[in-house]
């Protein structure tokens, strides 16, 4: 086995590890971009999930560039067309992001070049944007698409059980609180 096959099902395993350890979306997030950055050898990873109006995106995690090279407010989807395609399902390879209006201008300050972004489906739902960003101008290869695929479909599995996690725990902690409001009368 190569060794970039190598780092890809170490990759892999470290993001179902954290998946199968952690019901803690943030934690879960910074996991995935860190690992798949490092594995694919990218200047940075990150994530953007859509709201449940499915209108904005935000910021989940970021790996590998300062805070201010992507915007931590909430983007229209409307005003980013890389984001509006990539959440329609398909994957948008960005190979001079540079003449890209959607860059940020803190990341080209940092050299980004090429972008991948990867949608995170639920079935036939996006639920978030997965984004490569790299300092030379880069094709990805089938291979790499393939593990991308993965780690995009894990992710949002994991994104998915994290938020409903929470949506029930909200519940029983309503259901809890009723109940003792009940027993004091």
């Amino acid at each position: 086995m190569k060794c970039k096959e190598k780092g890809y099902f170490a990759a892999l395993y470290d993001v179902a590890r954290v998946i199968n350890a952690s019901l803690d979306p943030c934690r879960v997030l910074e996991e995935i971009v860190r690992s798949v950055a490092k594995a694919l050898d990218v200047k940075a990873c990150s994530v953007k999930l859509l709201d449940t109006r499915r209108k904005t995106l935000r910021l989940g995690a970021l790996y590998g560039l300062p805070e201010g090279c992507v915007c931590k407010d909430p983007i229209l989807v409307k005003e980013s067309q890389c984001d509006r395609k990539a959440l329609k399902g398909k994957i948008i390879r960005l190979k001079d992001a540079r003449s890209d209006k959607d860059l940020q201008p803190g990341a080209e300050a940092e050299g980004v070049e090429s972008v991948l972004a990867v949608p995170l489906m639920v079935g036939n739902r996006a639920i978030g944007v997965l984004k490569f960003y790299t300092t030379r101008t880069r094709e990805f290869d089938k291979q790499e698409i393939k593990f991308i695929e993965a780690v995009a479909s894990l992710s949002a599995i994991a994104l998915e059980n994290a938020m409903l996690h929470d949506a029930l725990q909200t519940d029983h902690d309503l259901m809890a609180a009723h109940k003792y409001r009940l027993d004091d009368n």
